[in-house]
């Protein structure tokens, strides 16, 4: 019995290319001004498709730089954007709301910062630009999904407890990128009206989605550092470690068949 359990071990290790690879922060240009990425980069001869990682509302922390290396394991190019600029963080709540607020209060320049990072991902080395994806988290989920809104050129998008409200509306068929919507099912932020409002505007665009709640996970689920500033700023905020390591199942499974 141990010998069967052993070798199918061993079959599933064989099936899981596992990558070496490499990191550097890449500096950009957004109207003028500089950002700064972080990009994990698998070490292989071969093009590899990309995967954009938008941080949360505290701006681009080492949680969405660790993301972006997970990624670079599993054989993607990750480019971790910077959407406030010059790698702007931030600690308290009231702070990182203003600087999200900022980003997000119209289309064009939320859909320009997104391009922009887009692009400098488009243009490494090593990357096939006709198979890329993007994934958010929090207020980062809110921003893939308007860049999918804006039509951006997307074959996929996962939002991990993310706001569904953004700032476009979109027309029938506009929706080219297939979505996987991750929410927490205890997600105080996400209200009921605000699943339904998206859902109903997803059904009038003709857009292919997913929309999968994670049980018993409140706001944050997937950051280990969740708890600790939930307790700290007395927000409902919560780290889950099931729900987080089966998120990321479903995110490996869903770009798998979409890149």
């Amino acid at each position: 019995m141990k010998l069967l359990v052993l070798l199918s071990l061993l079959m599933s290790c064989a099936h899981q290319n596992i990558y070496q690879f490499e990191t550097k922060e890449v500096k950009y240009q957004v109207d003028g001004k500089t950002y700064v990425g972080y990009l994990a980069k698998p070490k292989t001869n071969e093009k590899r498709p990309g995967v954009i990682v938008v941080h949360e509302w505290w701006g681009q922390t080492d949680y969405p730089r660790k993301r972006a290396e997970m990624l670079a394991e599993l054989g993607y190019v990750a480019f971790a954007a910077d959407m406030y600029g010059a790698r702007k963080t931030l600690e308290h709540p009231k702070d990182a709301k203003k600087f999200m607020m900022k980003a997000m209060k119209d289309a064009q320049t939320v859909g320009g910062r997104f391009q922009a990072a887009l692009n400098t991902l488009k243009n490494t080395e090593g990357v096939d630009s006709s198979k890329t994806a993007a994934i958010g988290y929090c207020f980062g989920g809110a921003v893939v999904l308007e860049a999918a809104k804006q039509n951006k050129d997307l074959d996929a998008i996962v939002s991990f407890h993310g706001a569904l409200q953004t700032p476009t509306r979109p027309k029938k068929d506009e929706i080219q990128a297939d979505i996987l919507i991750l929410n927490g099912a205890d997600d105080s932020f996400v209200s009921q009206d605000a699943i339904k409002g998206f859902k109903k505007s997803m059904k009038e665009a003709n857009a292919s989605y997913e929309f999968v709640n994670m049980p018993n996970a409140k706001h944050g689920y997937t950051n280990p550092e969740a708890t600790k500033n939930g307790k700290k700023y007395g927000l409902p905020l919560e780290y889950n470690k099931k729900a987080d390591k089966h998120s990321w199942k479903l995110m490996k499974e869903f770009l798998a068949d979409h890149l």
